[in-house]
């Protein structure tokens, strides 16, 4: 078994499980079980390593190889968490291999990027070879959810001359993604028996209406003048709650907004540009509430990142003789990197539609050829 394999297996086997705001059994939230893994990683092979506590059981984990008079440095960074486990029809945390492929919640997304990092981070520790880049790991939690640890990571200052992202790109670049902001809003109402509703004040009712107006919004977004690598905006209601019993007229309802920002937009924004619409067109007569957002993202734009796509560019021809560099609809921290100043690309082992999937599986063989690309990347980076 190579090193990247059994790195691999041995992360797919820790349960690292984000809990997205769900009660799920202690025994497989969070991901203190893998950054306790990588700080012995991290340690046995003599570098540098920081633990930066995010939250209780969650740490960000980073290290660093530092290379005599080398004049650039490259960040490699890859998220501990995953999504969970439900409705599997695999063992999750099994790390089966079976005909080159290795089975289990996280393979794909993204442990299979975070071994070909940590295994190329590995080698050039060992090795050293003339001309390498310095390097820094950076292993983050709550990607899957709020994004809370490359914010920290990029909250303490790290700093480097590029990022490689890890995440399934069939091994090409990915140089442009949509970003997102994320919302509540709440109606409120009088709750009253059933039997006499004209008592009371329907909270779902007057959400009922103002969805109609949100709706009417999501069309405008996508009808005007689109991204030219990412489409339009969007906006998307993804979950609803209100009321406590069938036989209680409700006085609360709550739903959850996500919006989408393309290259130019603040994220900061979208909850206003919502709130005008309401106010200006929607015909709504009555009192709402919108929180603050509790996750804000920027859009991931290729301004800037010329240099590394050209350079990751090299390394894949070398190694598998060429690739494609194109944009996507989901999000990544390659985002927040870039938004602190440091040029971002994505790539990794694996395909985005194996992710999250109830059989989740990533090709070995990717994983391998994911590590020797970066360790090519790694010498041309400082030359």
């Amino acid at each position: 078994m190579t090193e990247t394999t059994r790195l691999l297996r041995d992360l797919v086997a820790l349960p690292s499980v984000n809990p997205m705001g769900r009660d799920l059994p202690a025994d497989i939230v969070f991901e203190h079980r893998v950054a306790d893994y990588l700080e012995r990683f991290f340690r046995g092979l003599g570098v540098p390593c920081e633990r930066q506590e995010v939250a209780p059981h969650r740490a960000n984990v980073v290290a660093r190889l530092e290379i005599l008079n080398a004049r650039r440095t490259l960040l490699f960074e890859a998220h501990q968490d995953t999504v969970p486990v439900d409705q599997m029809t695999i063992e999750p945390f099994g790390a089966r291999i079976e005909n080159g492929r290795l089975y289990g919640r996280g393979a794909c997304d993204i442990k299979g990027g975070m071994a070909a990092m940590l295994a190329c981070f590995a080698r050039l520790v060992r090795e050293k070879p003339a001309g390498c880049a310095n390097v820094i790991m950076a292993c983050t939690i709550d990607e899957e959810s709020t994004m809370l640890g490359v914010r920290e990571l990029v909250r303490r200052g790290v700093r480097a001359d590029f990022a490689v992202v890890a995440e399934p790109t069939c091994l090409n670049i990915v140089h442009a993604h949509k970003g997102v902001t994320r919302w509540h809003i709440v109606t409120s109402g009088r709750s009253c028996h059933s039997s006499t509703p004209e008592q009371g004040v329907n909270a779902i009712y007057r959400m009922g209406r103002l969805l109609a107006a949100v709706e009417r919004f999501a069309q405008k977004l996508r009808s005007g003048t689109p991204d030219p690598l990412l489409g339009p905006p969007t906006l998307s209601i993804g979950r609803i709650e209100g009321g406590t019993s069938v036989n209680t007229v409700p006085d609360f309802c709550r739903v959850e907004v996500d919006r989408r920002v393309v290259g130019g937009e603040n994220p900061e924004h979208a909850p206003h540009q919502l709130t005008e619409f309401l106010t200006l067109e929607g015909g709504i007569d009555f009192p709402y509430e919108m929180s603050a957002p509790w996750l804000r993202e920027p859009a991931l734009t290729p301004r800037g990142s010329d240099e590394i796509i050209r350079l990751l560019g090299a390394a894949i021809d070398a190694e598998r003789g060429s690739h494609r560099v194109h944009a996507v609809a989901y999000g990544t921290d390659a985002a927040t990197i870039a938004w602190s100043g440091i040029p971002a690309v994505i790539f990794g082992p694996g395909d985005i539609a194996q992710a999250h999937t109830r059989d989740e599986w990533v090709d070995l063989a990717e994983v391998e050829q994911a590590s020797a690309i970066l360790y090519r990347l790694a010498l041309s980076c400082d030359a």
